[in-house]
């Protein structure tokens, strides 16, 4: 079950929605030091301890991580920068 969950609405075009998936990804990657690949239009992303999945559709990019014991204590701080990466990358061009 995932501790963090968040829709962001947006208006891009299927490949450019993909493309700004693509960039929250690599934003958070390099961030939390993650691997992520494209399962379709799911972008799954793992780590030690942080698991989930970006699914991107025609009107919105829905976000799910779990995360591991030592790092729920920092879910409110993980879930704010998340959702600010993902309203100025997806919102931003709504």
């Amino acid at each position: 079950m995932a501790d963090i969950r968040i829709t962001q609405a947006h208006k891009l075009p299927h490949k450019k929605a993909k493309a700004a998936a693509q960039k929250v990804a690599d934003q958070i990657a390099e961030e939390y030091e993650m691997n992520a690949e494209w399962e379709g239009d799911v972008l799954k992303f793992k780590r030690s301890g942080v698991s989930g999945k970006l699914t991107v559709s025609d009107s919105e990019a829905h976000i799910e991580i779990s995360l591991g014991f030592l790092f729920k204590a920092f879910a409110p701080t993980i879930e704010q920068k998340v959702a600010a990466k993902m309203k100025k990358v997806f919102g931003a061009k709504a």
